[in-house]
């Protein structure tokens, strides 16, 4: 084990990277995670309330572990699986593919590399990194079966401090969402978990994305909200005066701004945003 800043971090050599997609992803076959852990630390992250964090000792955001010499393995899954129809991956279930440790690991990297080799029917990355736009030359090698999926929660950095301060900064992200669809890359900006916005929002989101996808905690954390309770994010809502924004249907109110500027068919609600 090394330390990286007070991240520990730990390797691993998985025997197999592709998990049968299931639950929320059921629009695709596999699911992929590069990384165990994620050191964004979002504090609405459902993730925490899973298995796999459950049973550390260390915080959620303290520690990542790097999946080591997996890309042949990866091109092998893959082979594989298209015997035995269509590969549809989500990349990343369970971490972000571009959190700060992939500056210097590149993991994330190497998949991509594989995955152009041997090409899945489709792609899905979700991440709220805008180093994604590094690897714009092989997203671009893999044309219309790739899209980036930019998790913009908000347009106030004030309020992303609030709940997940170590996460990157909203206009990097929607700076990084510009690149890439001057890049010609299929992209949408993911509203998930939808918080606490202003008017303006959408129009800042229309130039740079042509499909938007919004999901809420009720919705959108796999368990109808109640992950969410054990993590008490309403508790932080109170605290800001901002109990409003944390009802079923806020994310109806917020859909209808963003029809200003979007049509029906660029916007999506929750699980149809995420499917293939």
């Amino acid at each position: 084990m090394s330390t990286m800043k007070s991240l520990s971090v730990r390797e691993s050599h998985p025997k197999q990277l592709l998990t049968k997609a299931s639950g929320f992803l059921t629009g695709y076959s596999h699911t992929l995670n590069p990384y165990v852990g994620c050191s964004f630390a979002c504090s609405y992250c459902y993730v925490r309330q899973m298995p796999v964090q459950l049973f550390q000792e260390e915080e959620w955001g303290d520690w990542v572990t790097i999946k080591r010499d997996i890309a042949q393995l990866l091109e092998k899954e893959i082979r594989r699986a298209k015997k035995h129809g269509p590969v549809t991956i989500f990349m990343s279930s369970s971490t972000d593919p571009y959190q700060p440790i992939e500056h210097r690991e590149q993991v994330t990297r190497s998949l991509l590399e594989a995955m152009v080799r041997e090409q899945p029917d489709f792609l899905f990355i979700q991440t709220r990194g805008a180093l994604v736009t590094r690897d714009m030359d092989l997203l671009k090698r893999l044309g219309n079966r790739v899209r980036v999926s930019m998790t913009i929660e908000t347009d106030s950095d004030d309020i992303r401090k609030q709940f997940a301060p170590q996460a990157p900064p909203i206009k990097g992200r929607i700076k990084a969402l510009q690149r890439l669809k001057e890049g010609g890359i299929p992209t949408q900006a993911t509203i998930a978990p939808l918080l606490p916005s202003s008017k303006a929002f959408p129009e800042q989101l229309a130039d740079v994305v042509d499909r938007v996808c919004i999901d809420d905690f009720f919705m959108g954390d796999g368990s109808g909200g109640k992950r969410t309770e054990k993590l008490k994010m309403s508790a932080i809502y109170t605290e800001l005066g901002l109990e409003k924004w944390y009802e079923r249907d806020t994310i109806w109110k917020v859909k209808r701004r963003f029809l200003n500027y979007f049509s029906e068919d660029q916007l999506f609600i929750s699980k149809e945003g995420f499917l293939p």
